[in-house]
């Protein structure tokens, strides 16, 4: 078979895609006798040339699926490339013993790796991360009947064919009729044709350099100020404030008494005289 001539390798639609399909349709199309002995040959020998002509003679059915995906903008080489991958992981995975054309099985895998190379690509953002949304994206397009938006009738309509609610499917056709924008935008004018970016006119508080300065400013003084203050404290009771306020976890009263060999009640009186006169401390700062 012709099919033999040529290595997967050797294959390439980003090339050149017209020649690419030229040397794809002069593979035959096998019989389902020939795609049998094949499809054994691999399956239960791991003879890997079998398993390249079944891949080789199968690749103008990737091009045939991927012309069904024109509407998306995208180019026709990468769906093909996506496609092919998609082959390659069926003939794999296929079971001569079935009882189907390795065709029928295919069609899950190089629809699932053309979909998602659609999905990855299409926006920026992406427009559907569920099962659900995935499948109504795909159905959507070919749902309309004309151009412009679904009226309410239509909504519901399509809606019902695909098991969703009509809000799901008015929030999934905003979605798709929404372009990806740059956040910076390119310089211009005020002339007509000047559109703002939306640095232009976004805010983010959280990040106002005043601000941050102004808050660094306070928590560097007022660690300076407790520091002070424990220092006009006696060690034992600098121990207590620090084990009890500015260690994870906190040490429990018990604990600190088996320490000190003194009862837990001692402790939070101490504490407590401690605590007082920080507070007074850091208030005449």
């Amino acid at each position: 078979m012709t099919a033999n001539v040529l290595s997967l390798d050797s294959l390439s639609p980003g090339r050149d895609l017209d020649t690419y399909i030229q040397t794809v349709n002069a593979f035959p199309v096998l019989t389902p006798e020939e795609e049998r002995k094949l499809a054994e040959r691999f399956y239960y020998e791991d003879d890997l040339s079998a398993a390249r002509e079944l891949v080789l003679c199968h690749l103008r059915f990737v091009i045939y699926m991927a012309r069904g995906y024109s509407g998306y903008g995208l180019p026709q080489a990468d769906l093909i490339q996506e496609g092919n991958v998609g082959l390659m992981k069926a003939v794999k995975r296929f079971n001569p013993e079935v009882g189907v054309r390795l065709v029928s099985f295919a069609v899950h895998w190089i629809k699932a790796e053309m979909h998602e190379y659609i999905l990855r690509n299409w926006r920026i953002v992406k427009v559907a991360t569920t099962k659900a949304q995935r499948k109504l994206f795909f159905n959507l397009r070919s749902a309309k009947k004309r151009l412009g938006w679904f009226s309410p009738q239509e909504a519901e309509a399509v809606a019902e064919d695909l098991g969703v609610t009509p809000e799901v499917v008015l929030q999934m056709e905003g979605r798709m009729a929404a372009q990806d924008a740059a956040f910076d935008g390119a310089a211009g004018d005020d002339g007509e044709d000047f559109v703002a970016s939306p640095a232009q006119y976004l805010s983010d508080d959280s990040m106002n350099p005043a601000e941050i300065v102004a808050e660094e400013d306070w928590t560097e003084q007022s660690m300076a100020q407790l520091r002070e203050a424990l220092g006009q404290l006696d060690e034992r009771s600098q121990e207590i404030v620090r084990l009890r306020w500015l260690n994870e976890p906190k040490t429990t009263l018990q604990q600190l008494g088996a320490q000190y060999g003194i009862s837990a009640e001692r402790v939070r009186q101490i504490e407590a005289k401690a605590m007082k006169k920080l507070r007074s401390a850091l208030a005449a700062a």
